[in-house]
């Protein structure tokens, strides 16, 4: 039994190595231009804001300050009840392209998120859209950037992933377990393929083209949608748009959650509903989860001490080994020590306690809790 265990150890890194390795392969790291035109085209960037007093200064400076030609940004205040408001109105008499839109109270049928961007894009102006958080703090070539992939590429839709930044201890061993699942569960290849029905929203930045945006109707479709970043790629593609996802992280970075308290609420609202809500995946994830990052670690540790056949403490080492190299390699992506990648053996058991509460929360409490709101069934 143990040869057995250890043989299929060995062999599960070996392959989630070679799938990591073909499929990171294909997402493209998109370098900063300094290059503008003035016939380049409007972009609106649309900013939902709820309680978001801690980050939302940096956000909108960021974006504010732009190199870029012809733009504004448009934030949504949803009914927010701390400081979030005051930071826009003071924000809004230093720059003349700043538009503040107070909320509207929250229909019965819609979901926060959506229902902000959807009044943001009602103002909107530009030709693009630019779909954001509150949150991200971005390099001033941004927006210049994301217009030459457009142009580059003939786009409809880019979406970029973002840079990490990490304060806490259990951001930095929680975190980068979830970044890399939800990497290793995007196919780069099948996404930026026109012919393949795959596809991929980072909610951080969504950019589209306001044609294709209005032709699926807008977030309408998407009303009570968790994931809408998603939704928004599948409608795109359904509809015939070409999108793309790159690396942005040179472009922008984001602090997603500052304590572990937030990691826990923050991902407990979608990491389910990600699942498609299947009880089946959540349980196959997990298995793989802890089969990559956790017992590789008590399988070397036990033929070390334990189980003396040399063929066996060197298949188990070896695939140690490479678990080590491949977070090592993640770290250095992230910009994060190497040495913390000790800590995602507890990330990983923290990341599996996350999703089966949120397959708890949502599939047999029926609903999903985020910013003070519970919105009951939400869409896969």
């Amino acid at each position: 039994m143990v040869i057995v265990f250890t043989v299929g150890q060995f062999l599960l890194i070996i392959w989630v190595v070679i799938y990591l390795v073909l499929n990171t392969h294909f997402l493209e790291k998109v370098e900063p231009v300094r290059e503008k035109h003035e016939e380049w085209p409007m972009i609106s960037v649309c900013v939902p804001a709820r309680n978001e007093e801690r980050d939302l200064r940096a956000c909108l400076a960021s974006l504010l300050e732009q190199d870029y030609p012809h733009f504004e940004v448009i934030v949504v205040d949803d009914n927010s009840t701390d400081g979030t408001l005051g930071i826009i109105r003071s924000m809004q008499s230093q720059y003349s392209h700043l538009v503040a839109i107070q909320g509207d109270p929250l229909p019965e049928d819609w979901y926060g998120k959506p229902f902000a961007l959807h009044q943001a894009s009602r103002k909107a102006r530009g030709d693009w859209l630019l779909f954001t958080d509150a949150d991200p703090v971005f390099t001033p070539q941004t927006l210049a950037t994301a217009m030459r992939q457009i142009e580059t590429h003939r786009l409809d839709m880019l979406t970029l992933l973002p840079g990490a930044d990490f304060g806490s201890f259990w951001e930095r061993a929680v975190q980068p377990v979830i970044f890399a699942f939800i990497a290793a569960l995007t196919r780069f290849r099948k996404v930026n393929d026109p012919q393949s029905s795959s596809a991929m929203g980072v909610g951080a930045f969504i950019m589209v083209r306001r044609e294709m945006y209005d032709r699926i109707g807008g977030h309408m479709p998407l009303k009570q949608a968790i994931l809408e970043d998603i939704g928004m790629a599948r409608l795109m593609k359904q509809s015939g748009a070409h999108i793309r996802i790159a690396d942005g992280q040179h472009l922008y970075s984001i602090r997603m959650y500052h304590s572990l308290r937030e990691i826990w609420v923050g991902w407990r609202k979608n990491i389910f509903i990600a699942m498609k809500q299947s009880i089946f995946k959540t349980l196959y994830y997990i298995f793989w989860i802890f089969g990559f990052v956790l017992t590789p670690w008590l399988v070397a540790g036990y033929h070390l001490w334990v189980q003396p056949e040399w063929w066996l403490q060197g298949m188990a080492g070896t695939g140690l080994a490479m678990v080590v190299v491949t977070q090592a390699a993640l770290c250095h992506e992230l910009k994060l020590e190497k040495r913390y990648l000790f800590l995602f053996p507890l990330g990983a058991l923290v990341m599996a306690a996350i999703m089966i509460n949120s397959m708890i929360q949502v599939r047999f409490r029926g609903g999903s809790e985020w910013r003070g709101r519970t919105y009951s069934q939400p869409e896969k």
